[in-house]
């Protein structure tokens, strides 16, 4: 008897699992792995974290030690184990975390527990999962923030709540003097966008040349990185998501203005055969880069710089030539946008020498070209503030972007020319949303040292900034500012001001040129909104002037840019030396509130309704008016709109009531777009909390 059980224990040492059935257990896994709110429909989990499948034995029972179990991942169309593509593995006692490892958590019997865990650096991607040459079932594995031998690990919750979980956020616009926020909604984990993210990923060039090796590299977020920073534009016809647009008109598609989230501009791309979806400016592509990041499991915020400059030749220099009128004579590409945004994704970089983890600058907004492609990053915001220009990728061209230097030079009638004395700097106010807050964190001290200190001084050194470094700190004897008046409204009347003095011991006659004009959040200068021109303005010594000019809305309405700014200028010119100093200054026009309510208790699937209600301010009345809303887990993954069917006269509310119903408990943003022909596009947004 001894002599058989023997031989049958050989026998059963080699013996496969009599498998039947099996259940994936996407409920508990994706929970797990902080992927249920894509759904539990099927299995998507993170790597270098166990996963748990349940399988049911037809026949016999699970012995530990005996029973073998030969398991294959693999993803892509060509997996080789070389490129880490393909992995075989079989059981062992324990999972081994730092590879992709098998184990059975289950005591014997007919119903076996497998835990499957993927290397920490295995490609993400869709995956085949092989069990012993006969079962078969896919699932999808993503980056793990939380996993602490992931090169995306981020150690707060607090932050992973904000930076991959968050499917809302606030991204800031306006001026520096004047950060508007606007909400944005994310979507990450919409219906059929983290296919659409893959899809992405399938359509870059690199995939459609080299697939196998293409997908080798989604091991790396660095890489996967810079390829989605090239493909959330389409200016390499390479099949990329949006298309850019900054002129006045929008024919063919829409105004970058209208999107309130990233959910419609993904679904259009992966529902029209990958055409870019128009149009996008710099908000909207940052946004859209941050949705696909975190949908893939990268820690991701949008930025934005205010005063960011666009250094086409690289000479860390902005050049502009003025004339008397002190109209700006535009002969160079090179550009300073009130305010660029880009995304920062959170990784470490072994690539690189030590001290370069952390946040990463990319930079999907199509501006020059990198390797032959329009992209840009990720680059270290440590080495932006180093002036470490050196180091992958993009450096000198991010740098520029907060740290170039702006000259003015006045040309005379004459032909002659003249330096002007101005104080506007690039890189100021940089911003992004805070941690679990709605407030503006102030982030510029990540990308450069306080200005004038002794570090900032050999960091220019380093970056051979000569510009800056050659600066002498002069000071002029004539000095000029602008002031604003309170609660400057689209629609009203308004006063602003040129404050001229003289820090001389003699008097001064000037002349005083002060010029407003419309202007486009990346710089472009429209139509005049008013005007002046004073050839005999007479300084005594230490004496100041203050000189209004009135801004009429008859006036600006119809100049004015979607971006509702103003460029104010002022140009002061001492008559007998030819020195002349400058001031320049934005205006963003207040658009009116959109009072919003919530009716009804906020709880999953329950129908709410949200009352709107706008005031025009404009003297006269708005046509075609209409309000949508949008919210992750609000509004059933699509936007719902209500047109008012007569015109909304001066002084009138707008007012509407929509109804939507929840899908899910937790804080969410419900943004509001009203839209009318004379005021454009409104943003509002409220934080509603659902209830379970």
């Amino acid at each position: 008897l001894s002599f058989r059980s023997s031989k049958d224990i050989l026998s059963c040492a080699h013996s496969a699992l009599d498998i039947g059935t099996w259940d994936l257990a996407c409920q508990f896994n994706n929970t797990d792995h902080h992927t249920e709110l894509n759904g539990t429909d099927r299995l998507i989990v993170r790597r270098g974290q166990a996963f748990t499948i349940n399988l049911y034995l037809n026949s016999g029972s699970y012995q530990p030690g005996y029973s073998q179990l030969h398991i294959t991942a693999e993803t892509g169309p060509q997996p080789e184990e070389q490129y880490g593509t393909r992995a075989v593995f079989g059981l062992s006692n324990e999972i081994n975390d730092t590879c992709w490892s098998a184990a059975v958590s289950s005591p014997p019997g007919d119903t076996v527990c497998l835990s499957v865990c993927a290397a920490p650096d295995a490609p993400i991607g869709r995956y085949v999962l092989t069990l012993d040459e006969r079962i078969q079932f896919d699932f999808i594995l993503l980056f793990n923030p939380w996993c602490p031998r992931d090169v995306v690990y981020m150690d707060s919750e607090e932050k992973l709540a904000e930076y991959v979980l968050a499917q809302d956020g606030i991204i800031f616009r306006g001026d520096a003097e004047y950060p508007v926020p606007l909400a944005w909604y994310f979507g990450q984990f919409e219906e059929g966008i983290l296919d659409a993210c893959f899809r992405i990923l399938d359509m870059n060039p690199k995939h459609r040349r080299n697939p196998g090796k293409d997908c080798s590299g989604r091991r790396n977020v660095i890489y996967v990185t810079r390829v989605l920073s090239a493909m959330i534009n389409s200016n390499d016809r390479d099949y990329g998501v949006l298309e850019g647009c900054w002129k006045d008109t929008f024919d063919g598609g829409v105004s970058p203005m209208s999107w309130r989230g990233s959910v419609q501009i993904l679904r259009t791309w992966n529902s029209t055969s990958c055409l870019p979806v128009r149009y996008g400016q710099c908000w909207v592509f940052a946004a859209v880069g941050c949705t696909v990041s975190r949908a893939l499991g990268i820690p991701c915020r949008v930025v934005t710089n205010y005063y960011s400059a666009h250094d086409t030749n690289s000479n860390l220099v902005i050049e502009r030539y003025l004339n008397e009128k002190g109209e700006i004579e535009s002969s160079t590409r090179d550009m300073i946008w009130n305010y660029h945004c880009w995304v920062e994704s959170w990784m470490t970089r072994p690539d690189l020498p030590p001290g370069f983890d952390g946040w990463q600058a990319s930079d999907p907004t199509p501006q020059e070209k990198s390797e032959g492609v329009f992209c840009c990053g990720p680059v270290p915001v440590r080495a932006i503030k180093e002036g470490e220009l050196t180091l992958k990728y993009d450096a000198p061209f991010v740098f520029a972007e907060v740290n170039a230097d702006l000259v003015y030079t006045l040309k005379y009638n004459d032909g002659s020319t003249r330096k002007i004395v101005n104080d506007q700097k690039v890189g100021q106010k940089i911003s992004t949303k805070s941690v679990g807050r709605d407030a503006r964190e102030d982030i510029t001290h990540l990308y450069k040292y306080p200005e004038g200190s002794a570090e900032e001084r050999q960091v220019f050194e380093k970056a051979n900034h000569q510009n800056k470094l050659l600066q002498q700190k002069g000071n002029p004897g004539l000095h000029i500012t602008i002031k604003l008046s309170m609660g400057i409204r689209k629609g009203c009347d308004f006063d602003v001001f040129a404050i001229v003095s003289n820090n001389t011991e003699e008097n001064k006659k000037c002349r005083l040129v002060f010029a407003s004009r419309a202007v486009s959040y990346n710089g472009i200068v429209g139509r005049e909104c008013g005007f002046k021109d004073l050839l005999n303005v007479e300084l005594a010594p230490g004496g100041e002037r203050k000189v209004p000019l009135r801004l009429n809305y008859s006036k600006y309405c119809n100049n004015l840019m979607e971006d509702n700014l103003i460029r104010l200028g002022a140009l002061l010119i001492d008559s007998s030396t030819k020195e002349a100093v400058m001031a320049m200054r934005d205006i963003v026009l207040d658009d009116p509130e959109i009072k919003i309510r919530i009716l009804g208790e906020p709880k999953e699937k329950r129908k709410l309704a949200a009352e709107l209600t706008l005031q025009n301010p404009l003297p006269e009345p708005l046509q075609g008016c209409c309000f949508t809303i949008e919210g992750a887990n609000l509004t059933g993954g699509s936007s719902i709109t209500e047109k008012l069917e007569s015109p909304i006269e001066p002084g009138q509310e707008a007012k509407v009531k929509i109804y939507f119903t929840p899908t899910q408990s937790g804080l969410r943003k419900l943004v509001v777009d009203f839209d009318s022909d004379k005021l454009g596009h409104v943003r509002g947004y409220k934080n509603v909390i659902i209830g379970k």
